[in-house]
């Protein structure tokens, strides 16, 4: 979610003409400057945040660093949203076990699930990689079709991909806000079942980027409004 209110409004219109019997939320929750006050009654009301993002962690203070954009974010929400999301678990499991929820793996809400970074050398620093089937077995922590598993489903990297490891498709949703492809567009993912299968399929939804960027301008403090705005305009992190 990212706190952006805007594209959260338009996402939860277009689940809405989906019918869907179970809204899940991967977390991230308010950490971002598209209205995060807003964007959490929204979910509060609509989408119950269903497991704990890393940034949910910075807003509880659970983890240290970047403390101006924790205080202004924590500014803009009810004073109980910080042990609330706290409280969430790292993992979620649905639909009877076939269906398990995690923001980066289902072992850690800061590790991504479908990427490796590369060993840091001068032309690799930063640089990631597609998870190896080995390493995807092993992040998924017992997570196995002959255990009932079918689909697991993570957020955190920002970007749209999918892999199926020995039966167990691996899904990583695109984000609702602060996008890394250059289409700013909100993002979501619909799971439904046929003939004992889940069939996932990526969604992507128009909003008003505009309206966002206005908002973040108005009322974020400057350094951080305008990043976020350079975000949410161009679909790209700055």
């Amino acid at each position: 979610m990212h706190g952006n209110a805007f594209a959260l409004r338009a996402v939860l219109d277009d689940i809405r003409s989906a019918s869907p019997d179970l809204i899940l939320n991967l977390g991230d929750t308010v950490w971002g400057a598209a209205d995060p006050g807003a964007a959490w009654a929204l979910q509060a009301e609509f989408a119950p945040p269903s497991v704990r993002g890393n940034t949910d962690e910075r807003v509880a203070g659970l983890r240290e660093g970047k403390e101006d954009m924790r205080a202004w974010v924590r500014s803009q929400i009810p004073d109980s949203v910080p042990a609330r999301v706290a409280a969430l678990p790292v993992r979620l499991d649905v639909a009877g076990g076939e269906v398990r929820a995690a923001h980066g793996s289902p072992r850690s809400a800061w590790e991504d699930l479908m990427l490796t970074e590369e060993p840091a050398g001068p032309e690799t620093a930063g640089r990631t990689r597609p998870a190896r089937l080995s390493e995807l077995r092993e992040r998924l922590d017992g997570f196995t079709a002959d255990a009932g598993g079918q689909v697991c489903v993570v957020g955190h990297t920002h970007r749209e991909m999918l892999a199926v490891v020995d039966g167990v498709t691996v899904l990583n949703v695109g984000p609702v806000s602060r996008q890394k492809d250059g289409l700013p567009l909100a993002r979501w993912a619909l799971l439904t079942r046929r003939a004992g299968h889940w069939m996932p399929e990526f969604r992507r939804t128009e909003y008003d980027v505009a309206g966002a960027v206005a908002w973040c301008q108005a009322h974020a403090p400057q350094r951080v409004g305008d990043l976020e705005a350079g975000w949410l305009r161009g679909g790209r992190e700055p």
